[in-house]
């Protein structure tokens, strides 16, 4: 599933230890969608993801994310997991110029055709 929108706050980071002793650490962010309703979805980014995305807040965003509710004492608790980010707009990071070969022309006055297929 995927969501877009704006990062509009970066709530404070927590962490801890597992059962097992293992430490954890989850960093939650508040996104806006566009559209005529916008509406504020707190999503969660869990260990070393945090560092790696690095997200900013103002930044434009396209997640993929997880969904998943769990019961507890007869209440439902439902979280949003981003796995992936995509930047866009204009937090996104200019495309390459050698990412794109250089076309002068789509159209030839030649009648050799050169196209590979």
């Amino acid at each position: 599933m995927e969501l877009s929108g704006k990062i509009i706050q970066i709530l404070p980071e927590a962490g801890g230890n597992s059962r097992n002793g293992n430490a954890w650490r989850k960093q939650e962010y508040i996104l806006e969608t566009g559209g005529n309703y916008p509406k504020k979805v707190c999503l969660s980014i869990w260990g070393d993801k945090i560092d790696q995305f690095a997200i900013q807040v103002g930044e434009q965003v396209t997640l993929g994310v997880d969904v998943e509710s769990r019961e507890y004492n007869g209440r439902w608790y439902t979280d949003v997991k981003a796995y992936k980010v995509d930047r866009t707009g204009a937090g996104a990071p200019a495309p390459s110029q050698n990412s794109m070969p250089e076309v002068s022309s789509f159209h030839s006055d030649s009648d050799e055709d050169t196209l590979p297929f």
